[in-house]
């Protein structure tokens, strides 16, 4: 079985075949990040306009580069939700129009969900039921995942996602969108425990917040000339904060749900700190800890194609047919 994937949700343009759900045969991503870069931020209208511009010509490239045609795919998969309203149109209405036109089934695959799929692209995969955190610039969720079917959500941010926070606290220090890589790069040679960064407690709640932190930030550098060691030491401290959190809340959900499996996918998991953190943090208990390899932490439609695969082998009525 041939899965071909579309995902346009936000900056990325992507479209990918996986095989038999756990081989990705290709994935091409074209990120228009570049247009946006300069506006310090993602602008929505540039992006949808990127997706138009490229979707067909990345669908050509993903079918010569394997050799296979349409005929081949036996479904259609394609980012339904979450994103921005234009880029997730620009991706809905060309997979449906392929559906159509090749008669194949189409369903559409919620992405935050399907930031948790790509583990499974890996020889070791972790087993059901497990607690998965997507971390990324627009959402910052622990789900309880029992089944491809069944996501519960157990924790989410109150405010500003992770990656949010990471692109608003550069650009106060000065910094170039987006904002994950160049903190990540002056913490390298910062003190992570210069700054002590607090967090309200949320009690009772695997529930995330980060707005004060970059509050914190904000107070830290209003008004002042800050030096590079400066910037060095809050980049390093706020990214181990930010961690620290993350990593305290996964534990807590593990131990409430007895869960012994914790999963990490989404644009955040990229960061090298966050992910040797993470394994030296898990290293001597009894949890087995699965991350995203690199390639797959941004969106990408390998994920699409492989979790929308899953849901269409189950058939169970659950399954979000747009088109059958």
């Amino acid at each position: 079985m041939i899965s071909l994937g579309i995902e346009t949700s936000c900056d990325e343009t992507s479209v990918s075949l996986v095989k038999d759900h756990y081989k990705v045969l290709v994935n091409e991503v074209v990120s228009s990040i570049d247009f946006h870069c300069k506006y310090g931020g993602v602008i929505p209208e540039i992006a949808s306009r990127i997706h138009l511009e490229t979707i067909n010509e990345v669908t050509r490239s993903v079918f010569k580069k394997t050799a296979l045609s349409l005929n081949d795919v036996s479904l259609i998969t394609v980012t339904e939700s979450p994103g921005l309203l234009g880029s997730l149109l620009v991706g809905l209405s060309f997979a449906k129009g392929l559906a159509l036109s090749s008669e194949k089934p189409l369903i559409g695959v919620n992405h935050v969900n399907a930031h948790l799929y790509p583990v499974f692209f890996q020889k070791a995969k972790p087993r059901f039921p497990f607690i998965g955190l997507v971390i990324s610039g627009g959402h910052t969720s622990l789900f309880l995942v029992k089944d491809f079917h069944n996501f519960k959500l157990v924790g989410r941010t109150r405010d500003d996602a992770c990656g949010e926070a990471f692109d608003k606290v550069a650009k106060l220090l000065g910094l170039k969108y987006p904002g994950g890589p160049e903190i990540e790069r002056l913490a390298k040679t910062g003190n992570a425990d210069k700054i002590k960064f607090s967090f309200p407690g949320l009690k009772d709640s695997f529930d995330f917040s980060f707005s004060g932190i970059k509050t914190a930030v904000y107070y830290l550098v209003k008004n002042k000339k800050i030096s590079v060691k400066n910037k060095k030491d809050i980049c390093a401290s706020f990214q181990k904060a930010v961690t620290s959190i993350l990593i305290d809340k996964s534990i807590a959900a593990l131990d409430k749900y007895k869960v012994r499996n914790f999963v990490i996918g989404g644009g955040v998991s990229f960061n090298n700190y966050i992910r040797d953190t993470f394994r030296s943090s898990f290293k001597n208990n009894k949890v087995k800890l699965f991350i995203s390899e690199k390639k797959y932490c941004l969106d990408n439609a390998a994920m699409i194609a492989g979790l929308g695969s899953q849901l269409y082998r189950s058939r169970k009525k659950r399954s979000r047919f747009l088109i059958n």
